[in-house]
């Protein structure tokens, strides 16, 4: 006997064993008898042709061997979206084994007849099902949203739903599916290839606790996506990645409430796309991993100024991008709020080859800067690395019109455009040296050494010594040292030192897998030993 078709069946997904497609054509096919599916599947492996058969074209696709034809009872046109839940978290009748058939109750191999059982099931299920509060039905062929109100009835206490990589066709089996669900705070949608709608005939209140949600592979468009939201009013989690989305919009008083934006996997390419977005009052956090964006800049904020742009930006990920100018970390700056930064496999990256120096960069670039791709910077690091920087810049600063005597400093706008934090830094630390500013010697073991005194603070009688100890050497190597030389256990041993340049100030060697160049430590420093 031949499958029935759904009347709705053009535009319907369907999966067909592990592959999952969209029906593009209903209807007969030349010489062959009865009813074919033309269907255009994800994986265009999967295919055979482009909706063509022996010369006519039943329908298109995308990819030229994206489609070909299926009886209808290969196709798998789904299930309502109770029916699923019942399945997943065995809840069906079917799947009911403490209950006989009709009205029994089974006892070992015994059968005993009970007038009402069926209905006492059914409420046990009821009961069960009203329980539910995370749900997820990820891969059960959800396709539709089942009788109305007959999911407000079983599933009255949902609130976080994960329907991900189903059959859902349309924007509207979602709606009709949340509209049940009084209380819904999280929706994963993801997965699902549908359609949304084009213009903004009706905002449903069917979103109106939602907090998180997922519309990964869903192709979604940016436009379509400020549509819905009109129904998104109190919305704080947005994840869009891997919608061919390369064009952004302004949002016109929606998204206001929003928290994170994923934009990852979508080719914006050009990265003053994302001015437009940048007026999100409550934004916080913004991945754009892999969206071939090749630099960023901030006009309306001019070197060592804020920008307006993202004022509530704190965690921003830009890693797996095409980004290769100092230019663009320079204006990350430039945010008022950032305090964690992710730019992992730019083509920045192979600017340094030693990766340590380029992370010192970095931190030295972008002063708020707290977690630099998921690792602290420590205040010991921040400190190295902008004392570091004006050190190495120092020479260009005197060269391009830097000064000592504040009159007479008058760096070109070149210098402040590669270095805009160098004046700050300068005002933090001070005007580098001359002595500072001779460039780097060549790295022979001679100009490794540093010259330090070891002086014991809290034991008078014993007297400082001078060392000379290579600036690769960790905390804990020096602490061995120590040990011989004061005859004391090196675990108990807090290492300090002080500095010249950091009159009244003790910092902390408080990492003994850390070298002694990793704190900036030079020659003629001094280092307090206690135990």
């Amino acid at each position: 006997m031949a499958a029935e078709v759904p009347p709705d069946a053009l535009g319907r997904r369907v999966s067909c064993g592990t592959d999952y497609g969209t029906v593009r054509y209903v209807g007969s096919v030349s010489r062959t008898a009865g009813i074919w599916l033309g269907v255009e599947w994800d994986d265009p492996q999967r295919g055979k042709h482009d909706g063509s058969y022996e010369g006519t074209q039943y329908f298109r696709c995308r990819h030229p061997k994206g489609g070909s034809f299926i009886r209808p009872n290969k196709a798998n046109f789904g299930v309502d979206f109770l029916t699923a839940v019942k399945d997943r978290y065995g809840l069906n009748e079917k799947q009911d084994v403490q209950y006989g058939t009709g009205g029994t109750l089974v006892f070992g191999t015994k059968t005993v007849e009970f007038v009402g059982m069926d209905s006492v099931a059914e409420q046990q299920r009821q009961v069960q099902l009203n329980k539910l509060v995370d749900i997820s039905v990820r891969e059960c062929a959800v396709s539709h949203a089942g009788q109305e109100e007959e999911i407000s009835r079983t599933c009255a206490n949902m609130r976080h739903i994960n329907l991900s990589k189903n059959l859902i066709s349309s924007w509207d089996t979602v709606i009709a599916i949340a509209s049940q669900v009084q209380n819904l705070e999280t929706l994963n949608v993801s997965e699902n290839k549908m359609r949304f709608p084009s213009t903004s005939t009706f905002t449903s209140n069917a979103f109106s606790n939602l907090k998180i949600l997922a519309l990964n592979q869903t192709e979604i468009t940016w436009t379509e996506v400020l549509l819905c939201a009109q129904g998104w009013p109190v919305l704080e989690e947005l994840y869009l990645s891997s919608n061919n989305i390369t064009v952004l919009e302004r949002p016109d008083n929606v998204l206001l409430t929003l928290k994170l934006l994923d934009l990852s996997d979508n080719q914006l390419l050009d990265g003053n796309q994302l001015h437009l977005i940048a007026q999100l009052p409550r934004l916080e956090q913004l991945i754009l991993r892999n969206t071939g964006i090749s630099s960023i800049h901030f006009p309306d904020a001019g070197f060592g100024c804020k920008t307006k742009m993202f004022p509530s930006l704190k965690r921003l990920a830009i890693n797996d991008n095409k980004i290769s100018q100092w230019s663009s970390i320079n204006e990350l700056d430039k945010l008022p709020s950032l305090r964690a930064l992710q730019c992992n496999n730019n083509p920045l990256m192979d600017t340094e080859k030693n990766p340590e120096t380029l992370k010192q960069l970095i931190i030295a670039k972008i002063s708020q800067l707290e977690v630099l791709n998921n690792c602290e910077i420590l205040p010991a690091e921040r400190r190295g690395a902008e004392l570091d920087y004006r050190k190495i810049f120092g020479k260009d600063w005197l060269e391009a019109g830097g000064h000592w005597n504040p009159e007479k400093n008058k760096p070109s706008e070149e210098f402040l455009a590669a270095h805009p934090r160098y004046p700050a830094l300068c005002l933090k630390y001070g005007a580098p040296e001359e002595g500072e500013l001779k460039g780097r010697q060549p790295l022979t073991l001679k100009n490794q050494l540093l010259t330090l005194t070891i002086k014991c603070p809290e034991k008078p009688e014993q007297k400082p010594v001078e060392k000379k100890l290579p600036e690769s050497m960790t905390i804990q190597k020096v602490k061995g040292l120590l040990y011989r030389l004061f005859k004391i256990p090196g675990s108990e041993l807090k290492l300090s030192y002080e500095s010249s340049k950091l009159e009244g100030k003790e910092v902390e060697l408080d990492n003994d897998l850390k070298p002694l160049q990793f704190y900036s430590i030079e020659s003629g420093d001094c280092v307090l030993v206690r135990w």
